[in-house]
């Protein structure tokens, strides 16, 4: 059975400009890791307008940036996890998480829901 990805996108706050929501089976995984207080990945980054962002899963393993507390990535670290396309499975796996030892556990996608769903949400950045 695959995990589910739902991606979601939140407006500019006072201090962020637009970020986004990751939610895996339903759950707000990087709230789990950074805190409710922290944010997701500015949507500039991981979903640029000009082309591929860092979540899309490519045969190369990269690490990506999801998220950071309040306090800052400077200063407790930042949530990261290896995002990477095994076949028609796309896998996010060796996660990072700041000041915390509870990381969220290996999650297992299919390739072509996963891609489905940065386009969805690319085409309403």
């Amino acid at each position: 059975m695959f995990d589910y990805l739902e991606i979601g996108v939140l407006p500019r706050g006072r201090r962020f400009p637009p970020s986004l929501r990751i939610l895996v089976n339903g759950e707000d995984v990087v709230a789990g890791a950074v805190g409710e207080t922290g944010r997701g990945p500015f949507v500039a980054d991981v979903l640029p307008a000009g082309g591929p962002g860092l979540l899309w899963a490519t045969g190369e393993a990269r690490r990506v940036e999801l998220g950071e507390p309040e306090c800052s990535g400077g200063c407790c670290g930042f949530l990261t996890v290896v995002v990477q396309r095994l076949g028609g499975i796309v896998q996010w796996s060796g996660w990072e998480v700041p000041y915390t030892e509870d990381a969220p556990p290996e999650f297992h996608f299919d390739a072509d829901r996963y891609d489905a769903e940065l386009r969805r949400v690319a085409a309403v950045r």
